[in-house]
């Protein structure tokens, strides 16, 4: 099968199934959200297998392949879905599947328009070191979305108690929210999923140095993919202490989370989108 047609069928799949969770889960408002249903669990793992095979056939089977911006959007999207997806084995958290599969629409067809660069090296240290950015862009953007949806909670939870706790239930654990773990829960994953990234952020910088000293002769090059990658390692190595000596929680820790991984994405995907897209250097 061509890759331009399993890029058309991963990307209706995805948005189909976006689409119908959207209907089920949230325009429909049911009592309480359901779990992932069998068919829907094959579904999604047909939607990543296809989109899986284009990322794998993207970088591993060239001997020489080419990575951008778009890729690596894919890439961590696909990261994502499969997250959800495992999360989805343990708790109910369907109720974020309409936005991590919609977004992964978006993404999948973006690599068939925008192929990317051929990169300076294509050694197994190279490999490596994509292997651990995709893998860790894909679990950071999974920690923002627990990041986002639990701001969503505690604004309600916040409105709630301004209402009186009689009406609490009735704000809070209506609809799609009602079938949500505890929120004390939610955040316990949250900072599961921001500590293993922190460890493949870090992995991440630690073999970009190793690969830039072997092609450059120097560790470090100051740019501006190196001058974001470390602001985003500081915030999260930061945001890990706060939380391990003063226990930041709620809104302080959203903003962190929220700031680290648009630190991530300047550092990856935006400084790679300018050379492409606006310089023109492929």
């Amino acid at each position: 099968m061509p890759d331009i047609v399993i890029h058309v069928v991963a990307c209706a799949l995805y948005a189909g199934l976006a689409l119908h969770f959207w209907n089920t889960r949230w325009r429909a408002r049911p009592a309480a959200a359901g779990g992932l249903l069998a068919w829907e669990r094959s579904a999604i793992l047909i939607a990543l297998f296809l989109h899986g095979w284009l990322i794998w056939s993207a970088l591993a089977l060239p001997e020489v392949p080419r990575f951008g911006f778009a890729l690596a959007l894919s890439s961590m999207l696909w990261v994502v879905v499969l997250l959800c997806w495992i999360e989805n084995l343990f708790v109910n958290l369907t109720i974020i599947l309409p936005v991590s599969l919609g977004l992964a629409a978006l993404c999948v067809p973006l690599a068939a328009w925008f192929p990317g660069r051929v990169p300076a090296t294509t050694s197994i240290e190279f490999r490596l070191h994509l292997l651990l950015v995709i893998l860790a862009y894909g679990v950071l953007a999974a920690a923002m979305l627990y990041a986002l949806l639990m701001a969503v909670l505690e604004h309600l939870l916040h409105r709630a108690s301004k209402q009186g706790a009689a009406h609490a239930s009735g704000v809070v654990l209506s609809g799609p929210l009602a079938s949500l773990p505890p929120l004390l829960a939610l955040e316990r994953r949250l900072f599961a999923l921001i500590a293993i990234g922190f460890v493949l952020l870090t992995l991440t910088l630690a073999t970009g140095m190793s690969l830039s000293d072997s092609l450059f002769g120097r560790a470090l090059r100051f740019n501006h993919e190196t001058l974001f990658a470390f602001v985003s390692w500081i915030v999260f190595a930061v945001l890990l202490c706060g939380r391990h000596l003063y226990g930041w929680r709620g809104r302080a820790a959203t903003r962190w989370v929220l700031t680290g991984f648009i630190m991530v994405l300047l550092a990856g995907i935006g400084s790679r989108f300018v050379l492409e897209v606006v310089l023109g250097r492929t």
